[in-house]
């Protein structure tokens, strides 16, 4: 293992995890989640940076010397590795995964045009229907998945901003007719992952996506103790979104109305409703200021019987 990697990871825990296999060279931690949030085609620029602390200090109370010393910093130690041979990335197959993966490749296809870059993706491994996190693989299994990192082309590079470009568009139609049609990709878990994006657009059917509705779903099927005891149920359960802690607070925040009481974990009559399709939350839920990508999320429907997305153009 040269000393003149770079390791792009997707978070502190991989950092650490690597760094105690006693794997050498650099290593950057990329420290965002793009899936979550307005984005912009420009990643690292001023702009770019202060259109993601605004959504953080809306949406999560991000104080900005946090976002400095916690992203920003990150951020520039990567503009200052300029003289390593090989770029190694290191992802997942979730969504909130896959989305940072583009925008970094965005970057170093604008940054780092030329230099020699390396993709791992944990998920399935072997037969397993399992998809599995970085977290959840042993030492060999994370050396089989060095061993066999995929090089990645100019082609592939510049595939990868391509998505960026649409996921940042201000419309998810295009990107709905283009992201299934590259069956040589080397981004094996892609187009799973923007498959799930398309559906965190409203339904038609009573306004949520596919996230809040699991909340619902899973509220009303089981019985939790608390809000704390739910969020961990959501997490193991919803693998494709690689939604966190704070993300699934955030998303019950906004279903509040929908909620009796998190002690236990109750559902109103309202909610019953709109889980039933009986009532459309559509009206109640919406606003200006959600974005999924470059779009904004309540100007699009997503239709569960045509898998499409359909656009308010009223």
């Amino acid at each position: 293992m040269s000393s003149s990697i770079l390791h792009i990871t997707n978070g502190d825990f991989t950092t650490n995890y690597l760094k105690k296999l006693n794997y050498s060279g650099d290593f950057i931690t990329w420290r965002e989640m793009l899936s979550e949030g307005k984005t912009t085609t420009d990643v690292g620029s001023e702009a770019f940076w202060k259109n993601r602390f605004e959504f953080f200090k809306t949406s999560y109370k991000v104080s900005k010397q946090k976002f400095i010393n916690y992203t920003l910093k990150e951020y520039r130690n990567l503009c200052n590795k300029k003289s390593n041979k090989e770029i190694v990335l290191w992802f997942e197959h979730d969504l909130f995964c896959q989305i940072n993966m583009l925008a970094v490749l965005s970057w170093l296809n604008r940054y780092r045009k030329g230099h020699h870059i390396s993709l791992i993706c944990s998920g399935k491994i072997g037969d397993s229907n399992k998809m599995y996190s970085i977290s959840e693989l042993n030492k060999t299994q994370i050396n089989n998945h060095f061993k066999n990192r995929v090089a990645l082309s100019q082609d592939d590079i510049e595939y990868a901003d391509y998505i960026w470009q649409l996921y940042c568009s201000d419309s998810p139609l295009r990107l709905e007719a283009v992201y299934k049609f590259n069956p040589m990709s080397p981004f094996h878990y892609l187009a799973t992952a923007i498959e799930a994006h398309l559906q965190r657009f409203p339904a038609i059917k009573n306004g949520l996506n596919s996230i809040e509705n699991s909340i619902l779903k899973t509220t009303h099927s089981q019985t939790f103790t608390s809000k704390k005891e739910l969020i961990s149920k959501l997490i193991t359960a919803q693998k494709v979104y690689g939604l966190g802690d704070l993300q699934y607070e955030h998303y019950i925040d906004t279903l509040k109305p929908l909620f009796n009481s998190f002690n236990p974990v109750k559902l109103s009559k309202k909610g019953k409703q709109v889980l039933e399709n009986q009532l459309n939350f559509y009206g109640q839920i919406r606003n200006d200021i959600s974005y999924l990508g470059g779009s904004k999320k309540y100007s699009f429907l997503f239709d569960n019987h045509s898998k499409k997305l359909l656009q308010i153009t009223s």
